[in-house]
């Protein structure tokens, strides 16, 4: 099982851009998935998750009712709507998930290969 994100550019201040993270595999349910980032030099911190049953959990602090996280449970795939978006959002945007394989094995902490945000004028 794996994930890949897919979404990165380059954005002006102010601007938008919608991150995916699609689950491919052997998949037999995909739990709660998630998004975090990390920016140079600084530790990955995250920035919102979700559950199958589309309960959303955001970091405050990094979000600010800018972001939107959801999913779409027939594609296994998980969204981040980033609006508003600023220099200091610049990161590499990882998504994360608990995966249930099709031979019942549990796969927890299942990370993407990272996508690069950067908001720049």
């Amino acid at each position: 099982v794996q994930l890949q994100a897919f979404g990165g550019g380059l954005v002006q201040p102010g601007g938008s851009l919608r991150l995916s993270c699609a689950a491919s595999g052997n998949i037999f349910s995909v739990n709660t998935m998630g998004w975090y980032r990390q920016a140079p030099e600084k530790q990955r911190e995250l920035v919102a998750t979700i559950t199958n049953s589309g309960m959303t959990n955001y970091a405050d602090s990094v979000v600010k009712g800018r972001f939107t996280i959801s999913r779409d449970n027939a594609k296994n795939t998980v969204y981040l709507q980033m609006n508003s978006l600023k220099p200091e959002d610049t990161a590499v945007y990882y998504c994360n998930a608990d995966i249930i394989a099709t031979d019942r094995r549990y796969y927890l902490d299942v990370w993407g290969q990272g996508t690069l945000v950067t908001v720049s004028s």
